[in-house]
């Protein structure tokens, strides 16, 4: 059997900065490509950072992985033909992976690190904001086109036009695409969310989503992270 492999083509990074107009704000979203060797470590890639730790960035959420696969998608739907690999405030541009193709609870290296898929991208109202798109980010939540988080198991550098190889897939029916359907869509279905909350691999915060809405809890609304303020 082959091995899965996907080209990392592109890896941006970039610290929070403040962003001028109506409504001025901060955010690591801005990011740059890199073309040299970047030190992958435990929480973040070497010159990355995030303005709001408390929903972006950590240990499940070390590096943001977006599929180039997209990018022509978005660039006819939004008429906008200058977007390219990191237009959507990814790290990672990867090719030949879409939300199909990657599970929850993947091992994959990249050079001498490993990384594993925790959880799918939220998309938050910082995307709408950039491109200046009010309804963005439920666009992306609602098309499935997320991407998808990787916590780093190994630590070590990275660069631009490496390959990405799958070394384990513990759990071949919990795609990101299958994630997303029970989070975004199928939310009544409890006993799916059960399954999908068991994953040890799954991020905190998706599994307090998921048990919250199993256990009939009170939960926070998707407006203040779809629509910001």
């Amino acid at each position: 059997m082959n091995a899965i492999t996907a080209a990392v083509l592109s890896i941006q990074v970039g610290k929070p900065q403040q962003i001028s107009g109506e409504k001025p704000w901060t955010s690591g979203f801005l990011k740059n490509p890199v073309s040299e060797p970047l030190w992958l470590g435990t929480t973040s890639l070497a010159g990355d950072g995030q303005a709001d730790l408390a929903h972006h960035g950590g240990v499940h959420k070390a590096v943001c992985v977006y599929p180039a696969a997209h990018y022509p998608f978005w660039r006819e739907t939004l008429e906008m033909p200058e977007l390219c690999g990191g237009g959507f405030g990814e790290n990672f541009t990867v090719d030949s992976l879409t939300e199909s193709d990657v599970c929850i609870g993947d091992v994959w290296t990249i050079g001498a690190a490993t990384v594993q898929v925790s959880q799918p991208r939220q998309p938050c109202w910082k995307l709408a904001r950039r491109w200046g798109i009010k309804d963005l980010a439920l666009q992306v939540q609602q098309t499935g086109r997320t991407g998808w988080y990787f916590r780093v198991l190994t630590e070590a550098n990275v660069q631009q036009g490496m390959s990405l190889t799958l070394a384990e897939r513990p759990h071949p029916e919990w795609t990101i695409g299958a994630a997303n359907q029970i989070m975004h869509h199928d939310r009544t279905n409890l006993t799916a969310a059960a399954r999908l909350a068991e994953l040890e691999s799954l991020s905190p915060s998706w599994k307090e989503t998921l048990h919250k809405r199993i256990q009939r809890k009170p939960q926070a609304s998707e407006s203040a992270r779809l629509e910001g303020n």
